[in-house]
């Protein structure tokens, strides 16, 4: 059986998956190892604007500077386990404690097949709009497999396989599969990530954003997740109003500004007049400069830089992003 959950916003279609795990009929409880589970085969996300990307209705709410940070880890084809891990310390807990991360969907698409995915995807669908044959491996086979006892061979092995990328009637179509979701823990992000990826690549054929797909072979949530989760299932709705669809020239450039420094951001040696410079020193287009601001934010207030985070944030022009931030500073103050 399937289950699909459609929405106008990434937010809408959440909630009613949330619903479904919680209250819907023939849901699996499953072991792992982290404990039981609650769980849906087999369930399709449909959003028909992916411009409104951000799940601003789970309580407590998702951490936007780390979502961001991921996007631009995954953009600049990294995998070293630092620069997201600066955005998000209990990473660890999850991915493993190495230097780099197994599953790093960004080195995965543009550098470890030996071929840069996402640059041959455009132009791919540039010169052949009506092309059924474009598709971004993720998953590996080779290296993703668990061992014949059914032993995982690293602590992060992707949960996204592949991406779906078609043009069709001038917009840019977008499946996403995933092998698993967590509702609460992952969902939220993996929405955001390439719904964002999906309008990025939209403004580099010049087109429009067409519907955003998602696919979770396994959506589940841990049954001691819901003493932590609020799951009234109450409707945020703030209007995300960036937009990410600029040429590819203008958008790579601003993805370089924004790695080289959030680079900076995270050094230890960087002071309070540093950090004002690097605010005031890097024009961005709108909607990339407010993710920016976002993610130093996040900085300043790991440094206890009050004042740093205000004036950052103030900047922000994104109602949904503000919004996204300001849930976050209150689940952790």
């Amino acid at each position: 059986m399937t289950r699909s959950f459609s929405g106008e916003t990434a937010d809408e279609a959440w909630r009613l998956s949330v619903k479904e795990l919680l209250d819907g009929d023939d849901v699996l409880i499953q072991p792992s190892r982290l404990g039981p589970t609650r769980e849906v085969l087999h369930a399709s996300f449909s959003i028909s604007n992916p411009r409104q990307r951000w799940v601003l209705s789970r309580t407590p709410a998702m951490n936007p500077a780390y979502a961001i940070a991921e996007l631009i880890w995954i953009l600049s084809g990294r995998n070293d386990s630092a620069f997201p891990n600066y955005w998000n310390p209990v990473l660890p807990k999850f991915a493993g404690t190495g230097d780099t991360y197994h599953g790093a969907y960004g080195y995965r698409l543009r550098k470890s097949l030996g071929i840069d995915q996402i640059e041959r995807a455009y132009k791919a669908l540039l010169n052949d709009p009506e092309s059924r044959q474009v598709v971004l491996q993720i998953w590996d086979s080779r290296c993703d497999l668990p061992d014949e006892k059914g032993k995982p061979v690293a602590p992060d092995i992707p949960c996204n396989i592949c991406s779906l990328p078609k043009v069709r009637n001038g917009k840019l179509e977008w499946l996403q599969i995933m092998r698993s979701n967590d509702v609460f823990l992952g969902a939220p992000n993996d929405l955001f990530l390439f719904m964002a990826v999906q309008e990025i690549m939209a403004g580099w054929l010049g087109i429009e954003v067409g519907t955003y797909v998602h696919i979770s072979d396994s959506l589940h949530c841990y049954e001691h997740d819901l003493e932590a989760f609020d799951t009234s299932n109450k409707a945020v709705t703030v209007t995300s109003t960036d937009d990410l669809a600029i040429p590819k020239a203008e958008s790579d450039r601003a993805i370089t500004i924004i790695e080289y420094a959030m680079d900076r951001l995270r050094s230890p040696e960087l002071t309070s007049s540093d950090f004002r410079a690097c605010i005031e020193g890097t024009e961005l287009p709108e909607g990339y400069q407010n993710m920016f601001l976002i993610v130093a934010a996040y900085s300043a207030r790991r440094r206890g830089w009050a004042e740093e985070v205000a004036h950052s944030v103030s900047k922000c022009t994104n109602p949904a992003l503000s919004f996204a931030w300001a849930q976050w500073k209150q689940r952790t103050t």
